[in-house]
């Protein structure tokens, strides 16, 4: 895991370096410029992961001298590869993933990407051709940003890395409309900086004579599989999937831990590494380090479940109690280093994985993807009720799935009875059946998408368009800033094949969410855990926040005249007023203060960004 930056043409190193620097959070172990004569200059900032020693330091060069990259991820499945290359006269200097990724393109040219189980950015100078590849990983777990300026091409991990080459910082046209799509311009290419674009997950790009020509070499609906016929076969199935990737993501020379929450997703997580290590099936002997954010006092804590697990596991955990005043100080800070725009406030998680890397663990394994994959979520299991329509029994089944879910506390959904809940969903959704309303992916009009029932439609829009490219994003960001990675066996593209290929009640049913996921991680948690009905999710107890620690800093900040006088929000004044009656405790709604504090990020945002510059 790393922070890279190029550019066509060569740009000198007193300009370079310093652009390059601004990821060293990205890459504090060390960092390396190669220039190609006048044609190209290429950079990175290393995370020493895989092969510790100088032989993996990049940009890394083949022997001939003719390509060069600077990469940025994991090949999951780079020792596999790697026999595959040997037997084909490779002959390798290092261990590092990075060099099998080099030796890939050689032999199997920009296809060698469909090879790899991984996440990636990265970019490969042809210095014979004078052209310069780029890719991307099938979902954007790892960043990519380009942009053109005059007659430099640029790309970076991190927007903060171009910054230094624009002749000024401007919101983009399209920042207005980003601000209240929050969870839809991930998957495009807009970004919050005029001039700066989003290279896109899933493709492959050309820069070639001064034009960048992008393809797409990944389409999920492509690489669905035939799914076993019986629900008990699936779950078997469905487990050794579940426990390779995660065995392959135990691949590290330096610690590896998990961030556990106490949910379902990150138990299964490190319940398949516990299983794994016991059965002497795993590539780590030091993953035993489990991270819990603490939210004491507050409905968001989960930690007695967590420590239901670590105790199940026979294992410690660290208990990380998230007080806002001790990070406070550098929310600006962490803005910057966030650089985009998020419905909450970045710090518990942030807080988290910083005591993660002060603990001296660098990789996590982590259960996130499962929600949007799986349906996790109250949307996804109304969805469900158009697909089972005909059929009484699993129509109630999911209703009862539903009521059971929501959360015994002031964050609560308001509830209704089960009828009334079906008759207004089942309205909602014949109107937009009959005025042709669909799910907004890019695939829409792919004749396999058009096969999928309703439920997974609307989960496969969830993982490829709108909130898991956010949270990946987020969660990029998150860890980058501590220099830690994280690595997601839900991710895994083998697991995304074979669960769009399957029939919802497979996902949900006999009472439950994930209900595979649950069947088949059973085995190796406790059951106050696996069957738990209740979810709650990592977010900030932000009502608490303000009316307690940190209300005198609202007030402070929404009645400074440069906060009244900003133009990213749309009215300062009303925001101002419904900051002060939450503070005033005039008002206790959590989705009033959620919204506000979303519009108040805009400020933090550009007195981070823009006023920084």
């Amino acid at each position: 895991m790393c922070g890279i930056l190029g550019t066509v043409p060569f740009t000198p190193s007193e300009t370079f370096k310093p652009a390059l620097d601004t990821l060293t959070h990205r890459g504090p172990n060390s960092y390396g410029i190669k220039s190609f004569g006048e044609k190209v200059t290429l950079g990175h900032r290393r995370l020493s992961i895989l092969d510790l020693s100088p032989n993996g330091h990049q940009p890394m060069s083949e022997e001939s001298g003719r390509f060069s990259i600077t990469f940025n991820g994991e090949i999951f499945n780079f020792l596999e590869i790697k026999k595959e290359l040997i037997a084909r006269g490779h002959f390798f200097k290092s261990t590092s993933d990075t060099e099998v990724l080099l030796k890939s393109f050689l032999e199997w040219g920009e296809s060698c990407v469909k090879k790899f189980n991984g996440m990636w950015a990265f970019a490969i100078w042809d210095n014979q051709k004078q052209v310069l590849f780029l890719s991307r990983d099938r979902y954007g777990q790892k960043p990519l940003f380009y942009a053109q300026i005059g007659e430099k091409f640029v790309f970076a991990s991190e927007m903060k890395a171009i910054f230094p080459f624009l002749d000024k910082l401007e919101i983009s046209d399209d920042f207005h409309w980003m601000k209240r799509n929050i969870f839809h311009y991930e998957a495009t290419e807009k970004c919050l900086i005029r001039g700066i674009k989003r290279f896109p997950a899933g493709y492959n790009g050309i820069f070639k004579n001064g034009k960048l020509q992008v393809k797409r070499y990944w389409n999920t609906l492509d690489h669905l599989v035939e799914v076993p016929k019986t629900y008990e076969e699936q779950v078997e199935s469905f487990r050794e999937l579940f426990m390779d990737a995660t065995k392959l993501r135990m691949r590290s020379d330096v610690t590896i831990g998990t961030a556990l929450s106490g949910g379902l997703d990150s138990s299964a997580t490190i319940g398949a590494m516990s299983h794994l290590s016991k059965n002497n099936n795993s590539y780590s002997n030091d993953w035993q380090h489990a991270f819990v954010a603490s939210f004491p006092g507050t409905p968001l804590d989960e930690s007695k479940y967590a420590k239901m697990v670590t105790d199940h596991l026979g294992i410690g955990a660290t208990f990380v109690d998230i007080e806002p005043l001790k990070n406070w100080g550098k929310l600006e800070d962490y803005f910057y280093l966030f650089e985009d725009l998020y419905i909450t406030s970045p710090l518990p998680m942030i807080m988290l994985y910083g005591a993660v890397k002060q603990n001296g663990v660098t990789v996590t394994l982590d259960g996130h993807g499962a929600d949007e994959l799986l349906s996790g979520y109250a949307q996804g299991t109304l969805e469900s009720l158009w697909d089972a329509r005909w059929d009484l029994s699993k129509t109630k089944d999911i209703l009862e799935i539903y009521q059971d879910s929501m959360i015994e506390d002031e964050l609560q959904y308001e509830r209704k009875s089960s009828l009334k809940l079906y008759k207004d969903f089942m309205l909602r959704k014949t109107a937009k059946k009959v005025l042709g309303h669909k799910f907004q992916t890019q695939d829409n009009h792919h004749s396999k998408f058009k096969k999928l029932d309703n439920h997974a439609q609307f989960l496969y829009a969830m993982f490829h368009q709108n909130i898991m490219p956010t949270l990946l994003r987020n969660y990029d960001r998150y860890s980058m800033i501590n220099s830690v990675e994280i690595r997601m066996p839900f991710m895994d593209y083998r697991i995304v094949n074979f669960i769009n290929s399957l029939p919802y009640s497979s996902k949900i049913g006999n009472g439950y969410t994930k209900r595979i996921v649950r069947d088949a991680l059973d085995p190796y948690l406790p059951k106050e855990v696996t069957w738990r009905k209740t979810k709650v999710g990592f977010s900030t107890p932000i009502v608490n926040w303000m009316q307690n620690e940190l209300s005198e800093w609202f007030l402070d900040i929404t009645n400074s005249k440069d906060f009244l006088n900003t133009g990213l929000i749309d009215n300062p004044n009303e925001l101002r007023s419904t900051i002060s009656d939450i503070v005033n405790k005039k008002i206790s709604s959590n989705k009033i203060a959620s919204d506000s504090w979303t519009k108040l990020s805009y400020f933090i945002w550009e007195k981070a960004i823009l006023n920084k510059y």
